[in-house]
């Protein structure tokens, strides 16, 4: 019999190192139980202006019914998956249930949401969580708004309803590697064979693309140099789907890299109303206005937390709130949403009443993300060492944020469209070269 070798001083030690550096984390409410987490959400405190008065009781039971939901349902969850950067799949039949998909669309087992319902829904989902909202958003406000809008009448009927209780979810593919803001320009390709058309080409950060089962895409008709529109099925052969990886923000919505290589569309499944690059902007415009409500949403989550945190949290003898810096900096962000709130609601009816300029969309969503941001850097700096954790909210939005301030058209581009608007004067594009002198 033999007698295992006995474990040496050095090799002792590892093993306690081990066992101690392998400790899982303790759970914040242990580690820090002076101020409550955002797991146990707080109660809505930044609609200071009473913008429920605003609301038709439609409206304000979308908002309490969202409000529900997403504080009971995802709140818990959100940081964990947050951090693993995956999507909260389990989320999806709670999120069906609310019947919000398809906002405005009218039948097809879509909502027929108002324009101002539809929005309060998104910002109700980004005060919680903008990643779930972001998912939304690409479902409902583009995918979906493009079949209700720019498909024929037996594309709605073959593929809302599914959509519309999320029993199939959907992405839309306009960006590509070398076309953001530029999206005209884009470079893949539908090329007309018998029976339907080729796809070639490829796409790049488009939302919910690795698990879609239904992808809007627009492409260059080889033939006429038009964009035109396509809905794709997720089994095609030759279509590749990958996840991008390392993002700071918006972490738990999967982004990907869609590559076509000879994809065979149907006829069927080419979009009618998608005979060039204009077409879209009926879609673009709705989603501007919704887009302007994420930040929305988004401030109004931080303002809430920093609220709660504030009184929770002692230093000095004193809670956090009784402190003036701390005050002047809470009123800042107060003040910023209900700004930030009446342009969205102003935007809203401008759109209902058939006013709404694309300017004016460009505007309101480069406004309030410039808004939002200056927002949730107070709330940072307000929770000090707990700004930099998802625990506590603040860190997450501050992140998630940053991705918003770029999609649907950059600060700076939305600026641009609203600039023409007012002064008649694209300047997009830079001024030619001049030939240089050879004097």
């Amino acid at each position: 019999m033999k007698v295992p070798p006995t474990k040496t001083q050095e090799e002792m030690s590892k093993e306690a190192k081990s066992s101690y550096f392998d400790l899982p984390a303790l759970d914040v409410s242990v580690a820090f139980p002076q101020a409550t987490p955002a797991s146990v959400f707080p109660k809505c405190t930044s609609d200071y202006y009473q913008l429920d008065d605003l609301l038709t009781s439609e409206e304000k039971a979308v908002r309490l019914k969202v409000r529900e939901c997403m504080e009971k349902e995802i709140a818990p969850i959100m940081t964990k998956y947050w951090e693993k950067a995956e999507f909260p799949f389990e989320v999806i039949p709670k999120l069906g249930a609310l019947n919000i998909s398809g906002g405005t669309i009218k039948g097809y087992g879509c909502p027929g949401l108002s324009v101002t319902g539809s929005a309060i829904a998104l910002a109700e989902i980004a005060r919680v969580d903008a990643s779930c909202c972001t998912f939304i958003l690409v479902h409902s406000s583009l995918a979906m708004l493009t079949i209700g809008l720019l498909g024929s009448e037996m594309q709605r009927q073959k593929y809302l309803p599914s959509l519309a209780d999320l029993s199939s979810i959907s992405c839309w593919g306009l960006t590509e590697p070398d076309y953001g803001s530029d999206a005209s320009a884009l470079r893949t390709t539908a090329t007309k064979v018998e029976g339907g058309w080729i796809l070639e080409g490829q796409k790049r950060w488009i939302g919910n693309s690795t698990f879609a089962d239904v992808l809007v895409i627009f492409a260059r008709n080889a033939a006429t140099n038009q964009i035109n529109g396509f809905i794709v099925q997720k089994d095609a052969p030759g279509l590749q789907c990958t996840k991008i990886e390392n993002k700071i923000g918006l972490r738990m919505v999967q982004n990907g890299d869609i590559l076509f290589m000879k994809v065979f569309v149907p006829d069927e499944d080419r979009l009618p109303g998608v005979n060039s690059f204009n077409d879209t902007s009926k879609v673009l415009a709705v989603s501007r206005v919704m887009v302007a409500w994420l930040p929305i949403g988004i401030a109004m989550g931080v303002y809430d937390m920093c609220h709660r945190y504030l009184k929770e949290r002692k230093q000095f003898g004193a809670p956090l709130a009784a402190f003036q810096l701390n005050q002047q900096k809470l009123v800042q962000m107060l003040s910023n949403i209900q700004a930030m709130l009446l342009v969205g609601w102003r935007l809203c009816k401008l759109y209902e009443s058939g006013k709404m300029t694309p300017g004016q969309a460009s505007l309101g969503k480069s406004w309030n993300t410039l808004r939002a941001r200056e927002t949730v850097s107070l709330g940072r700096e307000l929770l000090g060492g707990n700004g930099i954790l998802a625990d506590f909210l603040v860190a997450k939005a501050f992140c998630d944020l940053e991705p918003i301030y770029t999609f649907e058209g950059t600060y700076d581009i939305n600026t641009l469209v609203t600039g023409r608007e007012i002064t008649g004067l694209p300047s997009f594009k830079p001024a030619p070269l001049r030939p240089q002198s050879r004097l």
